[in-house]
C-alpha cells in the first residue's frame, strides 16, 4: 500500500501539466513592460522597421466593432500583418502581440455590442476567435468612450456596468482558450486619462479581469480657445487646466486600479497651434489656428532649434515645448529628457511600465531607445 502511494505521488510530480490546468501569468519580477501600438490601418507592415528586442508588447491597431462582432475590416492586410508580427518572435520569443479593438474611429458600436448578455457573448467569442486563428497573445480594448461622446459613437448610461461585463465575458473566453492551448492570454485596455472616464466606468470592478490599464496620458490639449502642454508629467503653474500624467495616475489609483497594473502612455508625436501673440511663448495663451505637429523623428531632426523654433523647458510641468516667435507657432511634445523623467516616475511609483502611440511616428526610435536605456 505504501509503495502504491509513493508511486502515485511520484507520478504527480513528474506528470506534465494537463491542458485543463489554468496556465500562470509569469512576468519577471520588477521588469517593466514597454507596449507599442503598431498601426495596421496604414497597410502592410515593414517587418524590418520594428525592433522587437525593444518591446515587451505590440498592440495591433485596430480591429473594428461591427454587428456585435470583432471585425477585421482590412482582412487582406491584417492577416498578412499578423504573420509579420508573429515572425518578430524569432527575435524576441517573449514578445506579446495583442489585437487592439476600437480606437477613436472604430469605437462607434461598442455600446451596442456589449448591451445584452447575448451581444456581449458574441463580441467576446469573435474577439478571441481572432486571437486563436492567428496565434496571438490577447486582446486590448480601446473604447473611446463608454458613457460619453467620442467620434460620433453610440453611448448610453448602461455603458458603465456593461464595460465591466464586457471584460468578464472576454476573460471567460480567453480562459477557455487557455484550457485548450496551455497558454496564458492577456486582457488589457487603453483608457481616457481623466475623471470623466472614471465616472462612466467601474474601474475597481473591471480591473479584476485586466492584466494592464494603459493610461492615455496625452492629448490634454487638442482643441479650444487656449493651448498648452499635451503630455506633461506634472501640472504647470497658472494654467486653465490642471491635467497631467501625475494627476491621471492618482485618479486611477483612487478608483481602485493597483499601481502594478497601471501603464503610463507617451505620445510619439507633437501637438501644434498658431497663437495670437508671442506672450509666454504661447503656453496657456489664446489660439488663432491649429498647425501641423508631426512625429517625434520629424520634430527632433527638423524643428528643434531649427527654422526659427526654440526649445524651452517647463520645470514645473517637466515638459519641453517649441516656440517660433516669427510665426507664433507653439508645439508641445515629449522628448528624451521628459521620457526619462516619466520612466523614473514609473519606477518610483511601482507602475507596470510604459506604452506609446504609435510606432510609425518615431521611425528612428529616439524615444523608444530612451525607454530601453532606463528600463534595461
Amino acid at each position: 500500500m505504501r509503495k502504491s502511494i509513493r508511486l502515485f505521488l511520484l507520478l504527480l510530480l513528474i506528470a506534465p501539466l494537463s491542458c485543463s490546468e489554468k496556465p500562470e501569468k509569469a512576468p519577471s519580477p520588477g521588469k517593466k513592460i514597454i507596449v507599442g501600438y503598431v498601426p495596421g490601418f496604414r497597410g502592410v507592415l515593414d517587418q524590418l522597421s520594428i525592433d522587437a528586442s525593444k518591446l515587451t508588447h505590440i498592440n495591433y491597431a485596430f480591429v473594428n466593432v461591427k454587428d456585435s462582432m470583432a471585425w477585421l475590416t482590412n482582412m487582406e492586410t491584417d492577416t498578412v500583418n499578423f504573420r509579420i508580427l508573429n515572425q518578430l518572435k524569432e527575435v524576441n520569443p517573449e514578445l506579446k502581440i495583442l489585437i487592439s479593438i476600437g480606437g477613436w474611429t472604430w469605437s462607434g458600436n461598442f455600446s451596442d455590442a456589449v448591451l445584452t448578455p447575448e451581444s456581449r457573448s458574441k463580441f467576446a467569442k469573435t474577439s478571441v476567435e481572432i486571437v486563436a486563428d492567428y496565434e496571438l497573445d490577447g486582446v486590448d480594448i480601446d473604447w473611446e468612450y463608454p458613457g460619453q461622446i467620442g467620434d460620433n459613437n453610440v453611448f448610453r448610461p448602461e455603458d458603465r456596468q456593461n464595460y465591466t461585463l464586457m471584460f468578464e465575458a472576454l476573460r471567460k473566453e480567453l480562459d477557455e482558450l487557455s484550457e485548450k492551448t496551455g497558454r496564458y492570454y492577456e486582457l488589457t485596455t487603453a483608457v481616457g486619462a481623466n475623471d470623466k472616464y472614471i465616472e462612466h466606468t467601474e474601474m475597481d470592478r473591471a480591473v479584476k479581469y485586466l492584466d494592464y490599464v494603459n493610461l492615455m496620458t496625452y492629448d490634454f490639449y487638442t482643441s479650444g480657445d487656449t493651448a498648452g502642454h499635451h503630455s506633461n508629467l506634472y501640472p504647470p503653474e497658472d494654467y486653465d487646466r490642471d491635467n497631467s500624467a501625475h494627476k491621471s495616475v492618482r485618479l486611477f489609483l483612487e478608483a481602485g486600479v493597483p499601481a502594478e497594473k497601471l501603464v503610463m502612455g507617451v505620445p510619439f508625436y507633437g501637438r501644434s497651434w498658431i497663437m495670437k501673440s508671442a506672450d509666454k511663448h504661447g503656453i496657456n495663451m489664446p489660439v488663432a489656428d491649429r498647425a501641423r505637429g508631426g512625429g517625434y523623428t520629424y520634430i527632433k531632426d527638423s524643428m528643434v532649434n531649427k527654422k526659427g523654433f526654440v526649445r524651452y523647458w517647463d520645470e514645473k510641468a517637466q515638459a519641453p515645448y517649441l516656440f517660433n516667435s516669427e510665426t507664433n507657432q507653439l508645439l508641445t511634445y515629449d522628448d528624451e529628457e521628459s521620457v526619462r523623467l516619466k520612466c523614473e516616475y514609473v519606477i518610483d511609483n511601482n507602475m507596470a511600465g510604459m506604452m506609446f502611440w504609435q510606432y510609425a511616428s518615431d521611425p528612428k526610435e529616439y524615444l523608444l531607445d530612451a525607454m530601453n536605456a532606463y528600463f534595461k
